[in-house]
């Protein structure tokens, strides 16, 4: 008879969405930043007006205990690292860029998972904007 393989105590529980969250947002957040790959997109003296969208989920406030201000989750440094694109080097993809996005969303242990998008407004004459999204679970 063998024996069953021992889980680790410390095994991390998968965070799951299905009981519940809470979500922070910054919606609209317009700043400029260099990025893309065409001729046009890699003037230095002009960044590329963009609009992010970024979702926190963290535990429901229910189950998780919330006393004081120090329990929640600030996007503050998060807006502020934005407020900063402007002074950028070039990037070639908003993809780059949304992962710079998620790393600064986990940067917070609370955060269990993050949605985060970037939408050029300027590119297309007859499109809203054009953009990438991506989510993300800790």
């Amino acid at each position: 008879m063998t024996a069953k393989p021992r889980i680790p105590e410390l095994a991390v529980e998968h965070w799951a969405a299905e009981k519940g969250y809470i979500r922070m947002m910054v919606r609209d957040f317009v700043t400029e930043v260099r990025v893309g790959i065409h001729a046009w997109e890699r003037h230095p003296e002009r960044p590329q007006r963009v609009v992010v969208n970024l979702d926190l989920y963290a535990e429901d406030p229910k189950t998780a205990k919330r006393e004081n201000l120090s329990a929640v989750v600030d996007y503050d440094y998060i807006c502020a690292h934005l407020r900063s694109w402007p002074q950028k080097p070039q990037v070639d993809f908003i993809e780059t860029l949304l992962e710079e996005l998620v790393e600064l969303a986990f940067r917070d242990a609370r955060v269990k998972a993050c949605r985060v998008s970037i939408v050029k407004p300027d590119i297309f004459n007859d499109a809203a904007g054009a953009g990438v999204e991506i989510y993300r679970v800790r």
